[in-house]
């Protein structure tokens, strides 16, 4: 018989609640120095060598023979193959999930704008997709198509001309589900590889493998240590960490529902984090008994088990307002709002990646359909950060154009703060289109 769940208890009345929940929260942030030297080792070679390497990790970490990087390029057949071969339930899937996405996303469009001033002065931004982007997705046990929708769709919606994906095929399995997904959201080219050499190859290029402007998308901890390291000759989309969700309950949602939400997140790995707030402690007893019938049903349970027991809690508040207090200290990835006027209460909150309102929005359904993009910040980064969206994949230029009159009016100003910085080059450049200056 399996031991009962070692779940923690706390209560912001408690005298120790402050140092519990810094426990609770806190986070191994520090770089394994094995990890950042074996991927530095790999960034250096593949920028060196090219294809070369890139063939030689592909073959002693993934097992996969090839001659030449381009025999790992799989072509557009494949993948319009694979959506023809998956059941029809699962094709219907993909293609409302990523109908849904485009659609929210073709709200987040920047659209480009001008003003001129009273002297004709022209001021204004122009918005451009990014030429070619680079998505990563996870291989082996860990295949996400959704990934690859969130990923993706958002990108052509932007406009983006090219993306790239690299996908690692260990033992040279691929899943039919990822490379369906890649042909519903428009990806352009895809190439078997993984790890830090795929990374690298997408930042650096190689000569099969195209230098993307920016790379997206999930990986393990040598993925993600070079995402890091890339930085700055590519732009990234963020260094995820564990899966996070927080659940506020007034108590009057089914025990058995909070219980799956929370196991939605606990199931991702040992490291995630699953938290319910509730101003009723006999709800929380109630879902503690329905976690335990629950996962026994599991094909998880394990992982569920280690994740709950190392970083879950279940936290009495004295109310909902002290509930979306603590919330916005937590800043979580996922915030469920199961309370009975979920928009009011969320009014309150600053910091989540993504709020669920009300008894019936399951975290999951965010996940995989509901149209707004999962991929979104974790580790308390929600207090400065957002979710992956369409914006990511444009970028801005300021416009400016001065008529002879403006350039008269802004070359004095100019000048004059030129010249206190000790910059008299730039306050003549000025100064020099001001009619009668010498």
């Amino acid at each position: 018989m399996n031991a009962s769940l070692r779940l923690r208890r706390l209560s912001t009345a408690s005298t120790g609640f402050e140092r519990e929940l810094d426990q609770l929260l806190a986070q191994d942030a520090g770089a394994d120095p094995r990890v950042l030297a074996t991927v530095q080792e790999i960034l250096d070679r593949v920028r060196r060598e090219g294809d070369r390497a890139v063939l030689d990790y592909t073959r002693r970490f993934d097992g996969i023979e090839a001659g030449a990087l381009g025999e790992l390029e799989l072509p557009v057949a494949r993948l319009q193959a694979a959506a023809r071969a998956i059941p029809a339930d699962r094709r219907e899937a993909l293609e409302t999930a990523a109908e849904r996405i485009a659609r929210y996303a073709d709200r987040q469009r920047i659209e480009p704008w001008s003003y001129r001033e009273p002297d004709g002065t022209l001021l204004g931004q122009q918005v451009q997709p990014l030429d070619r982007v680079g998505l990563y997705v996870p291989g082996g046990k860990a295949a996400y198509p959704s990934s690859v929708l969130m990923n993706a769709v958002p990108a052509k919606v932007a406009g983006v001309p090219e993306v790239v994906m690299v996908v690692p095929t260990p033992g040279g399995e691929t899943d039919s589900m990822v490379l369906a997904a890649a042909h519903v959201a428009g990806v352009d080219r895809v190439f078997t590889i993984g790890g830090a050499q795929a990374v690298a190859a997408l930042a650096y290029g190689t000569e099969t493998v195209p230098a993307v402007d920016k790379i997206v998308g999930p990986g393990n901890i040598y993925v993600a240590t070079a995402k890091r390291l890339v930085y700055g000759q590519v732009g990234i989309d963020m260094i995820a960490g564990p899966s996070e969700i927080l659940v506020i309950c007034d108590g009057q949602t089914p025990a058995e529902w909070i219980a799956a939400d929370l196991f939605s997140q606990a199931e991702h790995d040992e490291q995630a984090q699953a938290i319910l707030l509730s101003p009723d402690a006999a709800f929380l007893d109630a879902v503690a008994e329905a976690m335990e019938a629950l996962l026994a049903r599991m094909p998880r349970a394990a992982i569920i088990r280690a994740s709950l027991e190392a970083r879950g809690a279940l936290i009495q508040v004295r109310d909902l307002a002290e509930a979306a207090e603590l919330a916005n200290r937590i800043a979580p990835e996922h915030l469920e709002l199961s309370v009975a006027e979920p928009e009011a209460l969320a009014q309150r909150i600053r910091h989540a990646g993504a709020i669920f309102l009300g008894r019936y929005t399951a975290e999951a359904l965010g996940d995989y359909c509901a149209g707004p993009n999962h991929v979104l910040p974790t580790a308390r980064t929600a207090r400065f950060s957002s979710p992956l969206g369409v914006y990511d994949f444009q970028k801005r230029t300021s416009l400016i154009g001065c008529s002879p009159e403006g350039a008269a009016r802004l070359g004095r100003t100019a000048a004059v703060l030129a010249r206190s910085e000790g910059l008299t080059a730039h306050a003549v450049s000025a100064e020099q289109r001001i009619p009668g200056s010498e």
